[in-house]
């Protein structure tokens, strides 16, 4: 075998690699004595079929294993031999030649490719103690408790039949069924029976609520309305809708009194339990908002320390993801680059340089939790497979069976939860100073960096 370096050139590495007929003879030998004790074929007794036999029917079959192995072996030698850390798999490339390929597969001549791998950069890490992040933290008043339990009042009002003759107004729940059409022609999901719409919830198409103030039960009404833009089904989006719409019933609602009596109706023991759930539920919230901001800070201070070239192939790839994820968006909401104040050249140097601070952040939360033994259990990734799983009433076993079989899929749930035990690591290390906030200053939306 003769590996030949043929690139070196910042964090590229190329080799020029031939491994000899006779070499790849043995291996192909080797394979077919494996498969000599497992085959059957007709006239032979298990185990005694000659290998020249083999070979003239599984040959190339075993070859092109036995290649499969020796670019695998090689590859690692390669690794091994040079101490490197890839930042991905080796791209492999085979001869281009007419026939080359074939002429291997028979074992007639060697098999020569060229194998390019792209390395991580040495990254030297900063010290952590060094570090200093504030952490905001905004205690839950008792007003945003009695807010949250007016809100779930709002949502459990009860509502009774409005009077005879009477007709809907702003708060009212109204009974109806409708049928959608565009150009005259009805449209797949446009039709419903019975749903109930409660008037200035804005949860129907822009417009839609606002045309039933007015309707009487029994009423019939043409609500003409306009889907957004940016709505879900590219079908629909931005088109001009009709629909004929026939009021069933109105309701008005009712009063809440917010007391024991309302808390028992919610399943818990008393008002007093019931304020010390959405104090908790709060507490939950305002600290996971702290927790981002924190992450944030402590992200801008990894990025500030720590400056080296990334690999070209990761930058490349974590920009193109990204910047087909812009495009698309922008398609999809009809908008151009002139609409958003910038030129396509310049959106697209900014989200380069995002790309850049990505990749080196996660290079560099990679090497502290490579340098300090940061591993997912089986047991963490089982736990958010289920937690993910239950997101899905009806379908856990189907979303189980999904990331049982798909190991990129376990990947994509096993990265963030890596990301946060590096973080949760760092924060024991960094010097984190409490600062007392507002409500109001905990949840404003700071110019953050893309992370």
């Amino acid at each position: 075998m003769q590996v030949t370096e043929t690139v070196s050139e910042g964090l590229r590495r190329e080799f020029q690699v031939v491994v000899p007929v006779n070499e790849l003879e043995g291996r192909l030998v080797e394979r077919l004595g494996e498969l000599k004790d497992r085959v059957r074929i007709n006239g032979f007794r298990p185990g005694k079929v000659p290998v020249a036999h083999l070979k003239r029917i599984y040959g190339k079959a075993a070859m092109a294993e036995a290649i499969e192995a020796a670019l695998r072996d090689v590859n690692t030698k390669i690794v091994t031999d040079h101490g490197f850390r890839l930042a991905m798999e080796p791209q492999i490339k085979m001869p281009e030649e007419e026939n080359a390929v074939d002429e291997v597969l028979s074992g007639k001549s060697d098999l020569a490719y060229t194998v390019t791998m792209d390395i991580l950069p040495p990254i030297q890490l900063a010290d952590f103690k060094t570090i200093s992040v504030d952490k905001p933290v905004a205690p839950v008043a008792d007003s945003e408790v009695d807010e949250g339990i007016q809100k779930i009042a709002e949502q459990n009002r009860p509502f009774g039949p409005k009077a005879e003759g009477a007709k809907a107004e702003k708060g009212d729940r109204v009974s109806i069924s409708f049928v959608g059409k565009i150009d005259g022609e009805a449209f797949e999901g446009g039709s419903a029976e019975d749903i109930q719409v409660l008037i200035g919830s804005n949860t129907f198409i822009p417009g839609f609520e606002d045309q039933l103030i007015g309707v009487g039960a029994g009423d019939q009404r043409l609500v003409k309305v306009t889907f957004p833009e940016n709505y879900l089904s590219d079908a629909l989006a931005g088109k001009a809708a009709e629909f004929d719409v026939k009021a069933k019933s109105i309701e008005t609602p009712g009063d809440v009194v917010v007391g024991d009596d309302f808390a028992k109706s919610l399943g818990l023991d008393s008002l007093s339990k019931l304020k010390d759930a959405v104090k908790g539920r709060l507490t939950q919230e305002h600290a996971g908002v702290t927790r981002q901001k924190v992450k944030r800070m402590l992200l801008d201070k990894l990025d500030a320390l720590h400056k080296f070239e990334v690999t070209p192939a990761l930058l490349e790839t974590e920009f193109e993801t990204m910047w087909k994820g812009v495009v698309d968006e922008m398609a999809k909401e009809k908008k151009t680059f002139a609409d958003e104040g910038t030129t396509e050249e310049a959106a697209r140097a900014d989200y380069r340089n995002i790309a850049d601070r990505r990749v080196r952040l996660g290079l560099v939360l990679a090497e502290i939790g490579y340098k300090n033994n940061i591993r997912v259990t089986d047991e963490e990734l089982t736990k958010a497979i289920v937690d993910r799983a239950r997101q899905f009433p009806g379908q856990e076993q189907q979303i189980w069976d999904l990331y049982q079989k798909n190991p990129a899929a376990a990947e994509n749930l096993r990265a963030p939860i890596y990301e946060e035990k590096v973080i949760d690591f760092l924060l024991e290390l960094v010097n984190v100073t409490e600062k007392p906030v507002s409500r109001e200053e905990l949840y404003r939306d700071d110019d953050a960096q893309a992370a």
